[in-house]
């Protein structure tokens, strides 16, 4: 029987991956926007960590307002903002004079950040609603599928475009089709399935044994202090911020990593830099139906801990070996690796969290978000700094540092507590 929830689906997913192009693109543009803007590195470096700043800052604001407004009006309105961001930084350099065009560029990067700062919340929210929470871990590592194809999109898509029309059109025709699912979502979707005329009694049948949601008063200082002081989502969100320096690493800067160091061309290293993302497109979704088998099977507490417990170490490895691999394929195999088992964590983080607060899902995982993307806050300055001096191979040590960390925080971990948060 069709269920509702599969277009629901759908369209959170092309969400991520739209989101992720417009996101990702200008890592990629980075390569002519620096000759022809008279850009440095350094520069390249405070525009992504403008973007990182307000995404980070702005996560738990722009979910408590998705719990007000709810996903569809909330995505929607992200959707848009995003797009108006990314055609503003296409925009810059016409907008502004040689001695404000930074500032202006840092404001565009900070505005796609804060229209972006609630997505990932706000589409867990969306997955706590329409699907059984049997599923929470695979429907999120799919919704991270989306996230990765779209930056394995971007890298090919920007490149080749910039070829042939320049940076400043790569990003805006990249940035368009967004528009559409916008009006699509705003048109089709439903923020709850109970309100969704076309849903079956069989499908809200099959969510009956969810967690009890208790909508409350989401914007209240006690219900937002409450899930802001759990010790279980603390540490969860310790282990993320430690375990992003590595997705960063990879997202921003792997292109110029090929090209600077390997000495590949930009159109290569625009096809080769995408590899990690296809990698971990596969692993996100793998990871999440992993880690519901695993939870099945041996409870929250246990189940949730197998695959990070696991795979952070092997992600080590394999980053170590990347700079350490004299062959340039080879080491972007030891890369896809590395990064491979990294994210197919992602299922694991999100959907622990989600257990942990069911009825605030959006808040809870604007959290751990928020420690995520503080932890690119903080690395991708230094990974700057590191790459303008040609230190890949202390760039990377750090990220096998990092991973391990984050596995042993894991240990400390018990997404099995019952009943809400307290």
């Amino acid at each position: 029987m069709p269920r509702i929830r599969t277009p629901i689906f759908a369209m959170l997913f092309a969400f991520s991956f739209t989101g992720y192009v417009q996101r990702q693109s200008i890592s990629v543009a980075a390569e002519r926007m620096m000759p022809e803007l008279g850009l440095s590195q350094v520069d390249v470096g405070w525009l992504l960590t403008a973007f990182l700043l307000t995404y980070a800052v702005l996560q738990l604001p722009g979910a408590l307002v998705g719990q007000v407004w709810g996903p569809r009006r909330m995505l929607a309105a992200i959707g848009i903002t995003t797009l108006l961001a990314s055609l503003l930084t296409a925009a810059s350099p016409l907008l502004a004079a040689a001695g404000v065009l930074l500032g202006v560029m840092l404001f565009a990067r900070s505005l796609l950040g804060a229209a972006q700062a609630a997505l990932f919340p706000v589409i867990s929210g969306s997955i706590c609603y329409w699907f059984p929470v049997g599923s929470w871990a695979s429907a999120t590592g799919l919704s991270v599928t989306g996230l990765w194809l779209g930056a394995a999109t971007a890298s090919p898509l920007i490149a080749c475009l910039m070829q042939d029309y320049g940076w400043q059109k790569a990003l805006v025709y990249s940035s368009l089709p967004s528009l559409v699912l916008v009006l699509l979502w705003y048109w089709f979707a439903r923020d709850r399935p109970e309100e969704h005329s076309m849903v079956s009694a069989a499908e809200l049948v099959e969510l009956a044994g969810n967690p009890p949601y208790d909508p409350g008063e989401p914007l209240t200082a006690k219900r937002v202090f409450r899930v802001l002081a759990d010790p279980q989502i603390l540490r969860i969100t310790a282990s993320y911020f430690i375990m992003n320096y590595v997705f960063y690493l990879v997202a921003f800067w792997s292109f110029l990593y090929l090209v600077q160091e390997r000495k590949l061309s930009v159109l290569e290293s625009g096809w080769l830099a995408s590899l990690p993302f296809v990698v971990a497109a596969a692993a996100s979704a793998i990871g999440g139906r992993l880690a519901d088998g695993l939870r099945a099977r041996f409870g929250d507490r246990v189940g949730m801990r197998i695959i990070p417990l696991a795979s952070l170490p092997c992600a080590a490895v394999f980053l170590y070996l990347t700079v350490s691999l004299a062959n340039p394929y080879w080491a972007v195999a030891a890369l896809c690796l590395g990064f491979a088992f990294l994210e197919v964590t992602e299922g694991p983080y999100w959907a622990a969290t989600m257990h942990l607060a069911p009825s605030d899902t959006m808040a809870g995982t604007a959290i751990l978000n928020t420690g995520g993307n503080l932890g690119g806050v903080v690395a991708t300055p230094v990974i700057a700094a590191l790459s303008a001096g040609h230190n890949w191979s202390l760039v990377f040590a750090t990220g096998a540092a990092t991973s391990i960390a984050a596995a042993a925080l894991w240990l400390t971990i018990d997404a099995g507590r019952n009943g809400e948060l307290k």
